[in-house]
């Protein structure tokens, strides 16, 4: 699954990037810029496969697996923006 391919790392950032941004405009309006966005795409994938694996689903495709890592990506900018406002 995990390949030292300089490829599959650089498809991995960009997916990562593609699905914060999406979880920041769905959840906010807009990105939180570059860093951010693939940061929260990357820990919105873990997220969302841990989420994925305790209710029984599994991704199946790499669709699934982009909508996983969405939905986890949501939740975390969802969950970060109701502690920091309410901090």
């Amino acid at each position: 699954m995990y390949d030292n391919n300089i490829g599959y790392w650089i498809w991995f950032l960009f997916i990562g990037g593609v699905v914060g941004w999406l979880a920041g405009l769905i959840v906010r309006g807009r990105g939180f810029g570059v860093i951010i966005d693939i940061l929260i795409g990357i820990v919105g994938a873990v997220l969302g496969g841990w989420m994925g694996r305790v209710m029984g689903i599994s991704a199946g495709s790499s669709f699934g697996a982009f909508l996983m890592a969405l939905v986890g990506a949501i939740v975390l900018v969802g969950v970060t923006r109701f502690v920091v406002r309410h901090a």
